[in-house]
């Protein structure tokens, strides 16, 4: 493995899991007020975009780390998206 390939692996994993805090937080304390909304629905598109042209380039780093990615952000935007349809929390807040 060269050095570019463990620093390109390292920022996948890390920024990967990086999300994995998050989404344990919230389903421990069912609280996502310090969450915007936009942001992460604009997070997981560009998430999405990634994995996409991971695809089509046939990028396997990129495809890993972006569907991992994508499952840990939309997960956090889909548990706002409840607290705020629940009524539990404004779309603002």
């Amino acid at each position: 493995m060269t050095l570019t390939d463990f620093i390109g692996n390292a920022a996948a994993v890390l920024t990967s899991v990086s999300f994995v805090p998050q989404v344990l937080k919230i389903l421990k304390t069912r609280n996502t007020s310090g969450i915007s909304l936009i942001m992460y629905a604009l997070f997981v598109t560009g998430v999405a975009c990634w994995l996409w042209w991971g695809l089509i380039a046939d990028a396997r780093p990129v495809i890993i780390a972006n569907a991992v990615t994508l499952v840990l952000s939309a997960s956090v935007l889909l548990l706002k998206v409840r607290a705020v349809l629940l009524g539990r929390e404004g779309f603002w807040d």
